[in-house]
């Protein structure tokens, strides 16, 4: 074996060492779980899970989704979706996250995850150092996506997923410049906050919009998506993109 390539094996059973662990230890389905979106002022929180394949080839380079770039990760994310054992989505809106605060969505979004896989994972890997209630076996990786390989693709379809929503968002509200910040508190957010308020999909209990007075602007149904507005439009983004994969 050439030194780069037993190099690049090593470094992926590096990164699988917490699955390898959880099946030594009996379990035969293990899913990693991450999300997207909880930092921004406006929009959904997104997670994933993910079983991988027993062939990872292909998926070496599969990594944190922050650190990859948007043609990469698309790239990754159709090749999950292609290869991946199964693949599980969850998405919480902007209303259930100032209802019930960000991390109850967060951990509500990661059960709807896990919920819709159709291939039950017996153990899960969680991203961050918080173990929601209902995660029975379970294991806490901070910076997960570093050291995981599930974790990591789960990064990468919760990432892909929740931008695709944004996306869809800035034809609804183009004022706010969603498409290129995704919601989060950039200048260029703030300041059109400053200029037309605030929208359905922005969340009212992050700072600094609780310590502002603004207008809040309410669009009508747009042509050939009305289940878009006031209805979040995560329904139709997922039903729009391979969300779920069982193999």
């Amino acid at each position: 074996m050439h030194g780069k390539t037993k190099m690049k094996v090593e470094a992926v059973l590096d990164r699988l060492q917490y699955e390898k662990r959880a099946q030594g230890d009996g379990f035969h389905a293990v899913a990693g779980l991450d999300e997207a979106g909880r930092g921004p002022l406006a929009g959904p929180v997104v997670a994933a899970s993910v079983i991988l394949p027993d062939d990872l080839t292909g998926l070496e380079g599969v990594t944190d989704s922050k650190k990859l770039t948007a043609g990469k990760r698309r790239e990754f994310f159709m090749l999950l979706h292609e290869r991946a054992r199964e693949i599980g989505v969850g998405v919480v809106d902007a209303q259930t996250i100032d209802r019930i605060n960000i991390l109850q969505a967060t951990f509500l979004a990661m059960h709807r995850a896990v919920e819709s896989l159709r291939i039950k994972p017996d153990y899960l890997l969680i991203d961050g150092n918080r173990t929601p209630a209902w995660a029975t076996a379970a294991k806490t990786i901070v910076s997960g996506e570093m050291h995981s390989l599930s974790i990591a693709a789960a990064s990468i379809i919760a990432k892909e997923i929740r931008d695709r929503i944004m996306l869809d968002y800035d034809h609804i509200y183009p004022h706010w410049g969603f498409a290129s910040h995704k919601g989060y508190g950039t200048a260029k957010h703030m300041e059109a906050i400053r200029l037309h308020g605030i929208c359905d999909i922005h969340r009212r209990t992050f700072d600094p919009i609780p310590q502002m007075t603004l207008d809040v602007f309410t669009p009508s149904p747009p042509q050939g998506n009305p289940e878009l507005a006031g209805n979040e439009g995560e329904e139709a983004c997922i039903a729009d993109v391979t969300c779920r994969k069982s193999g």
